[in-house]
């Protein structure tokens, strides 16, 4: 087996999972990250399904050095929202099947629009 290096990881992405009922716990927790992790990007909240998601979401993009702080801090502070983690190499399908972390449930992908 080839190993993969991690060197290939440009940045993390962590798409926040929510739903009608939890709007108001995911805009708090969104506001909280912005507020505790300046350097990392916060997406826009969509209240739809977007891309591969299958549920409603927002994204926080961060560098690779933010890891170790971003992701554990979500595990503590998630609120019981479900997270979807994964790195961007440049290979989406990966990235989003072969490659992820979830925090909480986890749900299936689109990935068809992955397909060339």
């Amino acid at each position: 087996m080839t190993e993969s290096r991690i060197e290939t990881i440009d940045g993390w992405h962590a798409h926040v999972y929510f739903d009608a009922s939890t709007r108001d716990p995911a805009r708090a927790l969104y506001d909280r990250v912005a507020a505790r992790f300046p350097d990392a990007e916060m997406g826009r909240f969509h209240e739809r399904p977007v891309g591969p998601h299958p549920m409603w979401s927002y994204q926080v993009a961060f560098a690779p050095g933010l890891l170790a702080d971003i992701v554990p801090w979500l595990v503590l502070n998630r609120d019981g929202l479900d997270v979807f983690v994964h790195p961007n190499t440049g290979n989406g399908r990966a990235d989003h099947s072969a490659h992820v972390m979830f925090l909480g449930k986890s749900y299936p992908l689109d990935l068809s629009i992955f397909d060339d």
